[in-house]
């Protein structure tokens, strides 16, 4: 959904631009790239989102939804929390470490993000959605994947 630019209006959507929700839409170029990701989202993310449209727990989301230079997975606006399927592709080459950055520029603008394995979506949809209702209305802090803990000294 395109909305009119910050200075085109009043009414009850005016404010909204204020603050730090401005950062929630990103450069035309990114917010193209968001609708072509729409059409083609993994297995994972189609499950996923056919759960969260039904908005467990009176949660909203959106999905690839553009902030910034990034696309967001998944974004609930009324807690500023993300959630990212991360596949195999996540774990090699260079991607932990863009995924850090790309996460730490979120965290700085108050965006809670919670990065969950694709697997654990196609093994246990239940599950991950529960995961993602409570760790959005929960007062937790942006996580890394949804595995074990690093052992103590390697944090």
């Amino acid at each position: 959904m395109l909305y009119s630019s910050p200075g085109g209006g009043g009414g009850p959507a005016a404010g909204w631009w204020r603050g730090s929700f401005r950062m929630l839409h990103g450069p035309k170029e990114t917010q193209a790239f968001a609708r072509q990701l729409r059409r083609r989202m993994t297995l994972p993310e189609v499950l996923l989102w056919q759960a969260l449209r039904c908005r467990p727990a009176g949660l909203r989301f959106r999905r690839q939804h553009p902030a910034g230079i990034y696309v967001l997975d998944f974004f609930c606006p009324a807690f500023k929390f993300a959630v990212e399927v991360d596949g195999e592709g996540h774990a090699r080459g260079d991607r932990p470490e863009r995924d850090a950055a790309r996460d730490d520029w979120l965290r700085t603008r108050g965006v809670r993000v919670l990065r969950i394995p694709a697997q654990m979506i196609l093994s246990d949809l239940e599950a991950a959605v529960g995961h993602i209702v409570v760790t959005a209305c929960g007062d937790y802090p942006s996580t890394g994947f949804a595995g074990p803990p690093p052992p103590p000294g390697e944090e």
